[in-house]
C-alpha cells in the first residue's frame, strides 16, 4: 500500500488572513486616536499668546501717581522764620517850647496832618508884653550907644587940642565899645522874645497822623510838656528778634515776608534795613530792622507780624523733591527717573536745600520734564520695566506728539 503526502497549501492562507485583520483594525485605531489627538491640541494651542502676554503684562510695575514726580524749573529759596512788632519809621512828640494856657487844639486822634500845620494855639499875651518890654530894652541901648559916640567924637576933638589927656580920651571910647554891646545883647534878647512869641503857635514838624493828643484847651502848659505825638505810616520798620548764631546769614537787602492779624490772606514784603551790633540782654538774641513800605497805610504801629526773611536764594534751576534724592554706597546723589519704560538710576549734583519746602536744586544730571520716583519701592531696581500713571505719562511724551495729539481731528 503506498502512502502519499498532500502538501500543505491551505494552511499558510489561514495563518495570513489572521495576522492582517487585527493588525488592521490596531492600524485603525491609532489613526483615528491620534486624529483625536490633532483635533484636541489645536484649540488649547491658542491661549499660548494670552499666557506669555499675561506673563509680560505681570512683569511691568505700574507706578501711581503718588509715585512719580515731574522735574520743574524755579527759583529755589531758603528762609528763616522771624517775627517782631511793626514801628514807624518816622514819628515825633511835640513839646512846648514856652509856658501858658492853650488856647485851641485843632486836631483829634487819627487825623491826619502835614508839615507846617497848626496844632494848637497858647495864649500869647505874655509873650508879647516880653518882646515890647526887649524890644524897649533894645532901643535904650541904641540911644546910649548913640550918646556914646558924640562924647568920642568930642573927646577926640579935645585931645587934638590937648584939652584932655589920652587916659580921658581912652575911657570915652570904652564907653562906646561897652554901648555897642548892650546894643548886641539887647538885640538878641529881642529876637529870643520874638521866637517864644511864634512858639506860641505849635506847629507839626512832619508829616503823619495824630496817634496822642495830650492836652486840652483851657489847660496850663510848662515847658517840654507833650503837646502832640504824631506818626508818619508811610515807611514801617519791623523789629525782629533774630538768634545770635543765625546772624551770620543775614545780610542788609535780603528780601522779607510776613503776615500780620486781621490780613491773614495778605503777604506783606520788606527788606533788611540795620542790624543791631549788641545782643538783646536776656535773650541773647540780636534786633534786625526791616523796612516795610506802606503805601496804602494797612500796616499800623504795634502790629505783630509773623514771616521769614530769604537767606538765599538759587538761580532758576531743575528742582527736585527731597524724598526723591537717594545716596549710593559711595554717599554720591541720586535719583531713581523713567526713562522709555525702565527704571534709571541717575546721578545727580545737589545745590541748594529748602526743608520746609521739601525740595532741593539739582546743578546737573536732570533736565525739567523728567519724571523720578519719590515713594520707597524697595522691589524695584534698575532696570526694571515700569509704567507711568496717565498724566505723567501725557506729560512725558515729546513737545511734538504731545502737539499733534491736541490737534483736533479732521472729518
Amino acid at each position: 500500500m503506498r502512502l502519499e503526502t498532500l502538501p500543505p497549501q491551505t494552511q499558510p492562507t489561514v495563518r495570513t488572513r489572521r495576522w492582517r485583520t487585527p493588525a488592521a483594525i490596531l492600524i485603525v485605531v491609532a489613526l483615528a486616536g491620534g486624529g483625536w489627538t490633532v483635533l484636541r491640541s489645536k484649540p488649547e494651542a491658542a491661549p499660548a499668546p494670552a499666557t506669555a502676554a499675561a506673563k509680560e503684562k505681570k512683569d511691568i510695575f505700574e507706578l501711581s501717581s503718588g509715585d512719580v514726580a515731574a522735574v520743574s524749573s524755579r527759583s529755589l529759596a531758603v528762609s528763616l522764620p522771624l517775627s517782631g512788632s511793626l514801628a514807624p519809621l518816622s514819628s515825633a512828640t511835640i513839646k512846648s517850647k514856652v509856658s501858658g494856657v492853650v488856647e485851641a487844639t485843632t486836631l483829634q486822634e487819627g487825623m491826619a496832618v502835614h508839615a507846617g500845620q497848626v496844632l494848637a494855639r497858647v495864649d500869647q499875651a505874655d509873650l508879647r508884653a516880653r518882646l515890647q518890654q526887649q524890644q524897649a530894652q533894645l532901643d535904650e541901648a541904641q540911644a546910649k550907644l548913640a550918646m556914646a559916640n558924640k562924647n568920642e567924637t568930642n573927646s577926640q576933638a579935645l585931645l587934638k587940642q590937648k584939652y584932655i589927656s589920652q587916659n580921658a580920651y581912652d575911657s570915652t571910647q570904652n564907653s562906646v565899645d561897652l554901648a555897642r554891646a548892650s546894643v548886641k545883647s539887647a538885640s538878641a534878647m529881642v529876637e529870643l522874645a520874638r521866637i517864644a512869641l511864634n512858639d506860641g503857635v505849635i506847629k507839626a514838624p512832619i508829616d503823619g497822623v495824630i496817634s496822642k493828643r495830650h492836652v486840652q484847651a483851657g489847660e496850663k502848659l510848662a515847658l517840654d510838656m507833650p503837646v502832640y505825638s504824631i506818626v508818619n505810616l508811610a515807611e514801617m520798620i519791623l523789629e525782629a528778634q533774630v538768634p545770635a548764631s543765625e546772624i551770620p546769614r543775614i545780610k542788609v537787602g535780603q528780601d522779607v515776608k510776613f503776615r500780620v492779624e486781621g490780613y491773614a490772606l495778605r503777604d506783606f514784603h520788606g527788606k533788611v534795613a540795620r542790624i543791631n551790633p549788641a545782643t538783646e540782654a536776656g535773650s541773647r538774641a540780636m534786633l534786625v530792622y526791616i523796612a516795610v513800605p506802606n503805601g496804602d497805610n494797612a500796616l499800623r504801629a504795634g502790629m505783630f507780624a509773623k514771616g521769614s526773611i530769604v537767606t538765599d536764594r538759587s538761580a532758576v534751576a531743575p528742582i527736585v523733591p527731597l524724598a526723591a534724592v537717594r545716596s549710593d554706597k559711595d554717599g554720591k546723589h541720586l535719583v531713581y527717573k523713567v526713562e522709555q519704560g525702565k527704571l534709571v538710576a541717575q546721578p545727580v549734583k545737589i545745590g541748594l536745600r529748602n526743608e520746609d519746602e521739601g525740595y532741593a536744586e539739582v546743578t546737573e544730571g536732570l533736565q525739567q520734564g523728567a519724571n523720578v520716583i519719590v515713594s520707597r519701592l524697595d522691589n524695584l531696581k534698575p532696570g526694571a520695566a515700569v509704567k507711568l500713571p496717565a498724566a505723567a505719562s501725557g506729560s512725558d511724551a515729546p513737545p511734538s506728539a504731545q502737539a499733534k495729539a491736541a490737534e483736533p481731528t479732521k472729518g
